[in-house]
């Protein structure tokens, strides 16, 4: 993506190139017939219209204003309670009041 152009204008622009793949396999389709190959060349087609669409959906412009970035989560300094973790092993370790075999 060129510093002069934003992502919406990107896939607005793919979008437009899209149309225009499709019309052409319109006027195609009219000259050459239904044929396999034509068939493909549409199916190919259609699978980069869903695809597209996919990207637009995930793509930052698509959500609310500011959902380029997850929402922070702060964590506390404070030490956690010790409670949480009485019945768990040491990774590699094992539990504290066992010894291994």
């Amino acid at each position: 993506m060129s510093p002069h152009t934003s992502l919406h204008d990107d896939l607005t622009a793919a979008q437009r190139c899209l149309d225009e793949l499709t019309r052409t396999v319109d006027r195609l389709e009219h000259t050459l017939g239904s044929g396999l190959e034509v068939r493909r060349v549409r199916s190919d087609a259609q699978h980069l219209r869903e695809s597209l669409a996919l990207l637009r959906a995930a793509s930052p412009a698509a959500g609310a204003p500011g959902s380029a970035h997850p929402e922070m989560v702060t964590i506390p300094d404070k030490p956690y309670d010790h409670g949480l973790w009485s019945d768990v092993d040491d990774e590699g370790v094992g539990a504290k009041d066992r010894h291994a075999p």
